[in-house]
């Protein structure tokens, strides 16, 4: 093996995501054929073949323990993090293969494996949006981003769900060997070298869990069933027998923002619906009570770094999308 050769060991795991794994490692593999030199192995925590998420088997290379230091340590992500706590040998062959290597990156609730060994501690991190309040509860000393496709954090990268690994792979291809390359292996690939907006694009409407306090809970319900309706503070109040200035407490102090805000939300959530549904962008502006399109584009704009025409596009069904 040449001395420029750079080493990518891939630790896999009983239940690790395929995925996660194939997805950085094609990356890697279009590279080799661009000029670039990754040799990439597949670890173990004992150097025993294990089954993935979807049960077929992936043959291992080796154990832990027993891999030469590593230049890019990757650890993947599978359904069963953060459902159970990582085992305790799992955590070791992490921090005996992150003290080793050159920089260490996770996929997905891979990042749960490096939490769990204290790695993401003090640090910036990411992780499928699903589970990213998970990760900033199970590691508070983390600054968790919940909207970043990846992070960097000095050597250490995380990245969110699934195909985000392929993300992380191309920037790690672009730090070793520039633009171009990594440029040209995306173009091969057929994905994007860079996606435009974060990981809020990918996220279901009114995914989050329901506020706790009734009064509040039924703000989400008038609004949702009149999105178009008379929505201010005033009127909210008034439908809530409450007083404007205990109706802002209550959004201050349970969900650390302003009844306007909040209202904003719930509007842009059933827009992202609308336009899934196949909505123009003028009609979901206006049947989700925004006053204009163009508030609703700004809103996009601030919250997704896209326009509603440019999100409706990447999500648009496959029927719509035949029929066009």
């Amino acid at each position: 093996m040449s001395s420029d050769t750079h080493r990518v060991a891939i630790l896999v795991y009983d239940g690790v995501k395929l995925l996660d794994v194939v997805g950085p490692a094609e990356v890697f593999g279009e590279a080799n054929l661009l000029g670039a030199d990754y040799s990439i192995a597949l670890v173990s925590t004992t150097g025993a073949d294990v089954a993935s998420s979807i049960g077929m088997r992936i043959a291992v290379d080796g154990s832990a323990a027993t891999e030469p230091d590593p230049d890019t340590f990757l650890v993947p992500g599978g359904d069963v993090y953060p459902r159970t706590p990582v085992t305790r040998d799992l955590v070791e062959a992490v921090r005996d293969l992150a003290v080793r290597s050159g920089r260490v990156a996770s996929v997905c609730s891979g990042a749960f494996v490096l939490g769990a060994t204290g790695l993401l501690d003090g640090k910036r991190a990411t992780t499928h949006w699903k589970i990213a309040g998970e990760l900033a509860a199970r590691h508070p000393k983390t600054r968790v981003e919940p909207d970043a496709i990846y992070v960097r954090d000095g050597t250490t990268y995380t990245s969110a769900g699934v195909t985000a690994g392929i993300d992380l792979a191309l920037a790690l291809v672009e730090e070793d060997h520039g633009p171009d390359v990594s440029r040209e292996v995306a173009r091969s690939l057929v994905v994007y070298l860079q996606r435009a907006g974060g990981q809020s694009q990918f996220s279901a409407p009114l995914q989050g869990p329901p506020p706790r306090s009734p009064a509040l809970r039924r703000v989400v319900d008038l609004v949702t069933a009149d999105p178009a309706g008379n929505h201010s503070l005033t009127e909210l109040a008034g439908h809530l027998n409450l007083s404007t200035r205990h109706l802002t407490r209550l959004f201050r102090e349970e969900l650390g923002t302003t009844p306007a805000r909040y209202v904003e939300s719930i509007r842009f959530d059933i827009a992202k619906s609308l336009l899934d549904q196949g909505y123009t962008a003028t009609q979901a502006a206006s049947l989700s009570g925004f006053p204009s399109y163009e508030s609703l584009r700004r809103v996009f704009a601030r919250e997704l770094s896209i326009s509603p025409a440019a999100y409706q596009r990447r999500f648009a069904t496959a029927r719509r999308a035949q029929a066009e």
